[in-house]
């Protein structure tokens, strides 16, 4: 199927919800659910539910609150307490379904409340063939994913983004906080915020793309291969190194083998058994 028929297909999954609730983190994928889902019921049967915790960076916060107003959205706030449960913590390498778990259960709350009949999330169909714990917890709360029911791809939603005038469309990816800490190390607050400090300051930099992986005292930086070159000029060296170090890192490195998406993931199987569900 094209795209257009795909997103044909997954207007008929929205009109047989009726009333809905987006889980909305600002990302691409939950960005083009919400728009799809507001031109399709109309904004008095939409709501977009973002939940809000240390493991969201305050820069996607706000763009989540500005993007829901631009597109007449009635934008809720939950507070989730993720980081309270031990599960979660310790940081196993299933970690994003207890994450995942909290959001989907605070908002089978709200489906209550509002009068709604599905919670829907961003999952696309390229999504199952990665590493997605959360892909579990969603299936616990029957919460529907009209994306992947549909069979899109993420290039068939940034495709199809662009084409409905949505302003994010080429937006990087950009997982929560917590999927940059090593497996098997606890999350903290504090971890959390220097991690967000650190890819904020790259970004002021002009790398729009970048990962700072937290490994204990450690920073590992990834940035698209083309850019490395950029960051290892002597000036601009001294001065991520001097900037990541006074965010409170001992040791800041740039990881040669460049940006690539979920590569926390590639020790799970050798290191990290899963803990929990």
């Amino acid at each position: 199927m094209t795209p257009e028929q795909k997103l044909e297909e997954m207007k008929e999954i929205l009109r047989s919800l009726k009333r809905v609730a987006v889980a909305f983190s600002a990302g691409v994928d939950s960005t083009f659910v919400l728009k799809v889902a507001i031109d399709t019921l109309g904004p008095e049967n939409v709501v977009a539910v973002t939940g809000k915790s240390d493991s969201l960076a305050e820069a996607e916060f706000e763009e989540a609150r500005k993007l829901a107003e631009q597109f007449g959205a009635r934008h809720v706030v939950v507070e989730t307490e993720e980081m309270k449960d031990p599960n979660y913590a310790s940081n196993p390498a299933n970690r994003c379904y207890f994450c995942k778990s909290e959001l989907y259960g605070k908002l089978d709350n709200l489906i209550r409340e509002y009068g709604l009949n599905a919670a829907l999330s961003g999952i696309n169909a390229d999504d199952y063939s990665d590493w997605r714990p959360g892909i579990q917890a969603a299936s616990e709360h029957a919460v529907r994913s009209p994306c992947a029911e549909a069979g899109m791809t993420k290039e068939d939603i940034r495709y199809l983004s662009a084409k409905l005038g949505i302003p994010i469309f080429d937006k990087p990816a950009s997982p929560c906080l917590s999927s940059r800490v090593q497996y098997g190390e606890t999350i903290t607050p504090e971890k959390l915020k220097m991690i967000e400090r650190s890819e904020a300051f790259l970004h002021s930099l002009g790398f729009r793309e970048c990962r700072v992986r937290h490994h204990n005292n450690l920073a590992r930086i990834e940035l698209p291969q083309d850019r490395i070159t950029d960051a290892l000029q002597p000036e601009m060296l001294r001065k991520i190194d001097a900037t990541l170090r006074e965010f409170g890192y001992k040791y800041v490195t740039v990881d040669l083998r460049g940006f690539r998406s979920g590569s926390m993931n590639e020790v799970i199987q050798i290191n990290v058994p899963a803990r929990g569900k």
